[in-house]
């Protein structure tokens, strides 16, 4: 799966070199340029990461940070600007940033740190993740449910990965299919749908009533909870 990065930077050739060069590492890259494209593109909530500015024509990045963390978006956000003083970090990161890099900056460092946080988003593979009253163990790729335990299928855990990185989004059933499974037609969505009632007969105490794996009508799904305990 390609992650899919939002890079709101005002300055028209740093943003075209930029996503020139996350796309060659295998990025998907989204664009805007100012505080209103930024924070209306960030609130769609399409990507697995943003790349901020601070300093746009508009207004301050941070306004987007905010609104994404009162929209309960936990998507990971990396600040990029040329404000490198010790207060502005602080506001940045208490704002609800989760990584800093200052102007100008190497393309290296900022990969590693782009992918750092990727990582941090979704659980690692051997990590056990509880959901409602059921454990997820990525590792063994198992699910545990009052001492009864069920196999997940490399879909089902793909799927639940992937909600697991975006929980408390409603992720649309199109975009499910394509990133997940390189599909964009319509007829496809039974075939999701069913993957989702199995995930739900081994998630949740009553699958006729999800607590866990709701559906977002009109929409899609979204993921609710989870908290890692390994």
């Amino acid at each position: 799966m390609k992650a899919r990065i939002l890079l709101v930077e005002d300055d028209a050739d740093l943003a075209r070199g930029l996503a020139f060069n996350l796309r060659h590492e295998g990025y998907e890259v989204l664009l805007a340029g100012t505080v209103k494209e930024g924070r209306r593109a960030a609130l769609r909530g399409e990507a697995d990461l943003l790349l901020l500015d601070l300093m746009l024509p508009d207004g301050d990045g941070l306004e987007i940070l905010r609104a994404l963390r009162d929209a309960g978006s936990r998507v990971p956000v990396l600040c990029l600007t040329a404000r490198g003083q010790e207060t502005d970090k602080v506001m940045g990161l208490g704002s609800g940033a989760d990584d800093y890099v200052t102007k100008p900056f190497g393309l290296a460092e900022l990969f590693a740190r782009i992918a750092a946080l990727l990582r941090r988003a979704g659980p690692a593979a051997g990590e056990v993740v509880v959901l409602g009253g059921a454990e997820v163990d990525f590792g063994a790729r198992r699910i545990r449910r009052g001492g009864a335990e069920e196999e997940l299928t490399p879909a089902e855990t793909d799927l639940l990965r992937y909600l697991l990185a975006r929980r408390g989004q409603a992720v649309e059933r199109e975009r499910l299919l394509q990133d997940l499974w390189g599909v964009d037609s319509r007829h496809a969505t039974r075939t999701l749908d069913n993957h989702v009632a199995r995930l739900r007969k081994k998630l949740e105490e009553d699958p006729t009533r999800p607590r866990v794996l709701v559906t977002v009508h009109g929409t899609g799904y979204r993921l609710e909870g989870g908290e890692t305990t390994s």
